[in-house]
């Protein structure tokens, strides 16, 4: 198992001239629960199992896996999906520093006006440049876990 390391912010200006490349995807959950999400989603032409854990103090870090399945298995898989589904557009922004990528999403149905990018980093306090599109840091802001955007979606927050 691996350690996913990342942070979390809200996008506030025209990133999209700077992307190289965008992919659909849609996924669902069958647990959401902190401890463990399972996630079951189509990334352009592969589907994916992704089982993550709790995050750390700071909501930077936890264990991941991640395997390739089917994307027939990944449909099936949906039909017993808790409700909603995540639909989005992750776009891959090369970072002005040359070593980290950016994936921004912008979200679609129910989350829809809601954009947020994440930057994966080898430790939590690695410094990374900030594109001037960067907004607010959310990182441990449950309410923009996509697992709890599929229970109170962008749409409802007043």
């Amino acid at each position: 198992m691996s350690q996913e390391i990342e942070k979390k912010f809200l996008v506030k200006g025209d990133f999209k001239s700077e992307a190289f490349k965008a992919t659909r995807i849609t996924q669902g959950y069958l647990s959401s629960v902190p401890e463990r999400t399972v996630r079951v989603r189509v990334k352009g032409e592969k589907g994916f199992i992704t089982i993550k854990g709790i995050g750390n103090a700071s909501g930077a870090a936890r264990f991941e896996w991640e395997k390739e399945i089917p994307v027939e298995e990944v449909q099936q898989l949906l039909e017993l999906a808790e409700p909603g589904v995540i639909d989005k557009t992750r776009y891959l922004v090369k970072n002005t520093d040359g070593v980290h990528t950016w994936e921004v999403d912008e979200f679609y149905g129910d989350n829809d006006g809601l954009t947020v990018a994440e930057v994966e980093l080898a430790d939590e306090n690695e410094p990374f440049d900030k594109p001037a599109w960067l907004g607010e840091e959310v990182t441990g802001d449950p309410k923009y876990f996509n697992s709890m955007l599929m229970k109170n979606p962008y749409k409802n927050w007043k």
